[in-house]
């Protein structure tokens, strides 16, 4: 027997390439993620960021598709695809729909920013507040910070949350005193408001405690939500 030492041999290497997840995909997961925030009726707008999240979704299928030895993610980017789609359609439709039917029957929609004076105007009740004086309205805000907090029956609307939380104080044709049914109370926050209600328009513009400019306009409300 030969005590010659016997050669070493390995086997036969294999080479597993490395292959970075395509960014396009990630990035498409991500959008999705914050997106599905808009389907709450107060953040409604940030639905939009669905469309990057298709076309992240889109560039990572394609860059997966020319270069297969670089770039892995393809479940992850058909994924984000579809989902980003499936959301901002099927978004886009629930906000179409609550619209439509928000309404109760015997009220008219009024968007707040027709009560709303012209910046470089005086501020003072509009054509359309005087119009709708005395009628019964739908109309959309949040609560004011200023009204107070935990459950209230009377509070101040206003019209967006840059007026509510970021815009120090109002001015007099931003608010609207807003009066609960009896008995009905809701809870302060800043979540939209939909109301439907006697709108009028005071006379006597009103002052109210914490705030620096008097109000224009109240509501009787009958129907919140």
């Amino acid at each position: 027997m030969s005590d010659e030492a016997q050669p070493f041999s390995t086997p036969e290497t294999v080479d597993f390439p490395y292959r970075a997840i395509s960014r396009g995909a990630i990035w498409s997961l991500v959008f999705f993620i914050i997106a599905l925030v808009g389907l709450v009726p107060t953040f409604a707008p940030m639905l939009i960021l669905a469309v990057p999240g298709i076309l992240f979704a889109i560039f990572a299928l394609r860059a997966i598709k020319r270069y297969p030895e670089e770039f892995s993610g393809k479940g992850l980017a058909t994924f984000g695809l579809v989902a980003c789609s499936l959301l901002f359609i099927g978004g886009v439709g629930q906000h179409t729909y609550i619209y439509l039917t928000e309404v109760p029957d015997g009220y008219e929609r009024v968007q707040f920013y027709k009560l709303q004076a012209d910046t470089q105007a005086a501020d003072q009740p509009t054509e359309t507040a005087l119009a709708i004086d005395g009628k019964p309205v739908f109309l959309k805000g949040y609560i004011h910070p200023s009204s107070g907090s935990g459950m209230l029956r009377q509070f101040i609307l206003v019209p967006d949350l840059g007026t509510c939380c970021f815009g120090g104080q109002p001015r007099s044709s931003d608010m609207i005193e807003v009066s609960l049914p009896p008995g009905n109370t809701v809870r302060a926050n800043v979540m939209k408001r939909k109301l439907a209600g006697t709108f009028k328009v005071n006379r006597m513009p009103q002052k109210k405690t914490d705030f620096d400019n008097v109000l224009f306009y109240k509501m009787r409300v009958d129907q919140f939500k």
